[in-house]
């Protein structure tokens, strides 16, 4: 999720439900904390805690170096990445590389942990990882153990190996069989889009809480409707035209002010394609919106476009195209009242 959970995005996670978020991949390299990225990505500035930063590496103790250096700059939690399967990650020996080398995994937590987890003033460290390098080789469960004895407060498990990247389905039997296994909190991520599919994930493995990931992007308002349905069993009404508009002029003019004019509106568009998935004309939309330079052009378009939308049916609604294909027909489906709401639009 580097270039996608930002602060602006972040904080308009927790304001939609959402209990934790954590920082896109901070570099643990100490030459490169002074630049305009990573300087951007470790700001936390009236953030909502808790703040959790995610650092990157493979040098146990530039791990730990950077681990103190963003606690003393504000973070409260300390996540470590080896989850993520993209090449210039892996190919740094990185992410989720790292699952090829247990002794290294080992190495790496226990500096962390003995950095900042150990002390009066210790601060949790957490770890994301995946089920393993490939299908021939899943590990999760030595890495779980390895985690465990060196003080690793919270393990997430995404229920794909490293060769899936984000190919095929999520299998949920390693999560649960790591949630068996040790004693630390374990949280379930992949594929979990809906909030029949938060239930159904958190019963197949009695993992302690579910990530959301990818399906939060241009739909924050997940993270209340799982709440809501989790608490009640009612699928909330899906947000109208009306609320996404506002949501997102709110979500864009705090990107803005985050990134500044050059890369806000670069970086936003696609926050916007995004939103705009699902509803009529958007691909048309999109391309022309591409071509707009400045954050005001842009914010004026997208208010445009809405305001086209809302013309359409004052009973239109969101729609989203990333339905749970599991869910059966005769079962109670958030996606299928939000689908008949559509058809009656």
């Amino acid at each position: 999720m580097a270039g996608v959970t930002d602060r602006p995005f972040r904080q308009l996670c927790k304001r939609m439900g959402a209990g934790y978020a954590v920082s896109e991949m901070v570099a643990s390299n100490a030459q490169l904390w002074k630049s305009e990225k990573t300087m951007r990505r470790a700001n936390h500035a009236g953030e909502v805690e808790p703040i959790s930063v995610q650092i990157a590496g493979a040098d146990p103790q530039m791990l730990a170096v950077a681990a103190r250096h963003n606690v003393a700059n504000g973070a409260q939690i300390i996540d470590i990445n080896m989850g993520c399967p993209a090449k210039k990650v892996c190919n740094v020996a990185a992410g989720s590389a790292l699952l090829q080398n247990e002794p290294l995994v080992a190495r790496i937590v226990e500096a962390v942990v003995q950095a900042v987890g150990i002390g009066p003033d210790a601060v949790p460290v957490t770890l994301k990882i995946r089920t393993g390098w490939d299908r021939d080789n899943k590990n999760a469960l030595t890495i779980a153990r390895i985690a465990e004895n060196a003080g690793i407060s919270m393990l997430t498990v995404h229920g794909r190996t490293r060769a899936d990247l984000y190919k095929g389905e999520a299998e949920y039997e390693t999560i649960a069989a790591v949630k068996a296994a040790v004693a630390i909190p374990v949280v379930a991520n992949g594929d979990i889009g809906t909030p029949e599919k938060a239930r159904d994930v958190l019963a197949a493995t009695g993992a302690d809480a579910i990530m959301i990931g990818r399906a939060a992007q241009g739909r924050p308002w997940l993270f209340r409707e799982i709440e809501h349905f989790l608490l009640t069993g009612e699928c909330l009404l899906p947000p109208r035209i009306d609320e996404i508009q506002q949501v997102m002029n709110e979500h864009l003019e705090d990107h803005y002010a985050f990134y500044g004019e050059f890369t806000g509106v670069r970086t936003a568009r696609k926050h916007i394609g995004w939103y705009t998935r699902g509803l009529s004309g958007a691909s048309t939309f999109r391309h022309r919106m591409n071509t707009l330079d400045t954050t005001r052009e842009q914010l004026l378009a997208v208010n445009e476009f809405f305001d086209a939308q809302k013309a359409l049916s004052d009973r239109l609604v969101y729609v989203d195209d990333r339905a749970d294909p599991e869910a059966g027909a005769d079962e109670a489906s958030c996606d299928g009242q939000n689908n008949t709401d559509r058809l009656a639009a």
